[in-house]
């Protein structure tokens, strides 16, 4: 029973993080590590997960410190925009104005912060 339940949250994780991909206000990366997570019950399961170029660049910029490709960002932060653009538009709303450039500005610099590759640390720093 503890299998089936940590598949169905782990498909539904996996899901929530692929539309994150193009809805602003849904995070990808944690979505795809919690998702990781619940698959680690059927190694099997993880490693089809894993194989899936788009799923392994989050997961191995998560475990192994690797950066995220330039062009991943780029993708990300102007599907963001646009998501964000339209929403404003289409909901004409006065907070929209305020809070979606907010969210917008607080998710590119995410993007940028994590996707850069940890440079200039001493080795001390970067072993764990």
């Amino acid at each position: 029973m503890k299998k089936i339940i940590l598949l169905i949250c782990g498909f539904l994780c996996l899901a929530l993080g692929a539309l994150g991909t193009v809805l602003p206000i849904l995070p990808t990366t944690p979505f795809v590590l919690i998702a990781a997570g619940c698959f680690s019950a059927t190694p099997a399961l993880y490693r089809k997960i894993y194989r899936i170029k788009f799923f392994r660049e989050y997961l191995d910029a998560y475990k192994e410190g690797k950066p995220i490709r330039l062009s991943t960002r780029v993708a990300s932060i102007t599907v963001l925009w646009a998501a964000l653009i339209i929403s404003m538009v289409i909901a004409k709303v006065a907070v929209m104005y305020i809070v979606l450039p907010i969210v917008g500005i607080a998710v590119t610099i995410h993007l940028l912060i994590i996707g850069r590759k940890k440079a200039n640390l001493p080795e001390a720093e970067t072993a764990e």
